[in-house]
């Protein structure tokens, strides 16, 4: 590891909140599978149940009063793919991925799916380096503000949920979904999708590594502009 990479680790450690005492974990969890290995894509398959367990009882102790589906689709907007790419966008993480000479070019760096996977795989990386406990407190110390500012009454149900009663309150056709572009091969597709409310002139898309993500994201788009012609929620 030159020092110039070092130095840039120590920055990344900060803004975690963590410092490694063996930076080889992290060097592991940002190492993409194109630049060889080891890599992080089994450090991924552990930093996501890290993840996931610390956002729920993140949920379950501040939103007691949710049943199980509310706070299921809560945890579900906060551990996608797009929350965890802005995350990483925030740390700067991309400055830091090892990958290949083809994703370089390609501009890897930047790829949603990438930056998600990385920062999974640093949870995990700092569960190896310590334990469990230490994973959790980097975790809660990146979500914090985002559980804090949750509103339940407005996110409980999911964006596509929202929209539809939304416009069945105002006898509007429902929205229609239509696939815009579906790329990558089966493990790692990247979805493109429109919603459409012909009635209201509305016309969104939205981009997931799933096309129920993507529409997720697409629906949400569509809400604030409906709320933004309808005043949704205002008294």
């Amino acid at each position: 590891m030159t020092q110039h990479k070092d130095i840039r680790f120590r920055r990344l450690s900060e803004a975690l909140g963590y410092r490694f005492t063996r930076p080889e974990w992290l060097r592991q969890a940002l190492t993409h599978r194109s630049y060889g290995t080891p890599n992080n894509e089994r450090l991924e398959f552990v930093g996501d149940s890290i993840l996931n367990y610390t956002v729920a009882r993140m949920l379950y102790d501040r939103f007691p009063q949710l049943t199980e589906g509310e706070l299921s689709r809560l945890r579900a907007n906060l551990v996608n793919q797009q929350t965890l790419s802005e995350l990483a966008q925030l740390l700067k993480l991309g400055d830091e991925l090892y990958l290949g000479e083809g994703e370089l070019k390609s501009g890897g760096f930047n790829r949603p799916s990438i930056l998600a996977d990385a920062l999974e795989a640093t949870f995990a990386a700092v569960s190896f380096d310590a334990d469990f406990a230490a994973a959790e407190t980097v975790v809660r110390h990146l979500y914090r503000e985002r559980v804090e500012a949750i509103d339940p009454t407005r996110h409980a149900k999911d964006a596509k949920t929202r929209l539809q009663e939304a416009l069945q309150a105002r006898k509007y056709p429902l929205p229609r979904y239509r696939i815009l572009s579906q790329l990558g091969e089966a493990h790692e597709q990247h979805f493109k999708v429109a919603c459409e409310l012909g009635d209201l002139g509305i016309d969104t898309s939205g981009e997931g590594n799933s096309r129920r993500a993507a529409e997720q994201q697409a629906a949400e788009q569509a809400l604030l502009q409906l709320e933004a012609q309808f005043k949704l929620g205002k008294k």
